[in-house]
């Protein structure tokens, strides 16, 4: 008897453990975390990229020769015109020299011939007036008829010199545009001796060295606008819709990655690569001096942009959500004391992985668990405490 009494205690024993364990596991109200409403949060995407130049040029002579001058290194800066680098060009000033020379006997023989139109000007002047007075005179028998046929025909022979004149000084004025044509070049191509900066730029490699000789084109310098550095970024194309022009970009340094560079967005690219279904973008410091912004093409950076700002919403992260498919998903809720489930519209994600609910909740449901537990059931009393976020 004792044995069974002894056995019956154990088994109330067990059933009462039991039922506590099944009162705490299921029907006692769970403690729970709730999101708190926020206000002004950033809507931020990231990307990575790497520090271009907008105007980058490789440049060097438009002819060949031994470079004997550079004067210009990596990272200096140089105002438009400043001349990099010179070639020998001893044998090209000689040929300036003969130009030159050619331009002053054509100058020379221009004046030659315009003072030889002068002069038969002149001279045709005189026979018409003589051959006017002549042909006055025969009539009245002063003067002969041979000589006044005589006066006629020196006159035509004033007019045709004075053609000839007038065509020598065509002539001169052709051959001196021809020569001066002939200065011109020689002029340029010793000009292309010297090897000028296009623009204020700043030197970003030199490939050459003094007595190297350079060929037709050959790069030389490779040189940037100061002004036109800025960061080529890759966003991922599921995070890219809204980003616009002006927008607000931080970006930092991978050599400097505590401290941050505030940009916007200056471009963006109107076809997304295909293959890694990125859509590149382009962010600039529009504060920073040339000198020292991003002063190493090609270093990698990390870009945050500020694509929006949401005045008031709920954030939860996405372990709170199930069967989430980029838009929707289920979610725990806290209504009149209960847990409930409920399908909610889902927005835009934050870099924390957060995600915001975008609508669904029933109208002053504001008690949505942001980390749910094992035992949560529909209808199972809950309370509530907002999360420390």
């Amino acid at each position: 008897m004792s044995r069974r009494i002894a056995l019956s205690a154990v088994l109330i024993l067990v059933a009462m453990a039991m039922a506590g364990i099944v009162y705490v596991r299921k029907l006692s109200p769970v403690p729970v975390d709730v999101a708190r409403v926020e206000r002004d949060v950033e809507i931020r995407v990231f990307g990575l990229g790497s520090v271009e130049a907008q105007v980058l040029s490789r440049i060097g002579f438009q002819v060949a020769g031994r470079i004997v001058k550079l004067a210009a290194d990596q990272g200096e800066i140089v105002p438009a015109g400043t001349v990099l680098a010179t070639l020998e060009d001893s044998s090209q000033r000689a040929r300036v020299s003969k130009a030159e020379v050619a331009k002053l006997q054509a100058q020379a023989a221009l004046a030659k011939a315009q003072a030889l139109l002068q002069r038969s000007e002149a001279n045709l002047q005189q026979r018409v007036l003589v051959n006017q007075r002549r042909q006055s005179l025969v009539d009245r028998g002063s003067v002969s008829r041979e000589q006044a046929d005589e006066a006629q025909t020196n006159e035509t022979l004033a007019q045709a010199d004075l053609a000839v004149a007038k065509a020598e000084v065509r002539v001169a004025e052709a051959a001196r545009d021809d020569v001066a044509a002939a200065l011109t070049i020689e002029q340029v191509l010793l000009d292309q001796h010297r090897l000028v900066a296009p623009y204020r730029a700043r030197i970003l490699s030199r490939l050459k060295e003094a007595g190297a000789v350079a060929g037709v084109g050959e790069v030389v310098f490779t040189i940037i606008e100061p002004h036109s550095v800025w960061v080529r970024a890759f966003i991922d194309e599921a995070v890219s819709g809204g980003l616009a022009i002006g927008q607000k970009a931080l970006v930092r340094l991978r050599s400097e990655m505590n401290t941050v560079v505030e940009a916007q967005i200056v471009r963006i690219d109107q076809e997304n690569d295909r293959v890694t279904e990125e859509r590149r973008i382009y962010v600039r410091c529009l504060t920073c001096e040339p000198e020292h912004q991003g002063r190493y093409l090609g270093e990698q950076a990390e870009i945050e942009i500020i694509k929006r700002v949401v005045p008031e919403g709920l954030f939860v992260p996405l372990r709170a959500v199930s069967g989430f498919d980029g838009r929707a998903g289920m979610i725990w809720t806290v209504e009149d004391g209960k847990l409930h489930r409920r399908l909610v519209a889902l927005g835009d994600r934050l870099l924390d992985g957060r995600v915001l609910i975008a609508g669904g909740l029933p109208a002053g449901a504001r008690a949505v668990v942001s980390v749910p537990a094992e035992g949560f059931t529909v209808g199972r009393r809950a309370v509530a405490s907002e999360s420390p976020r």
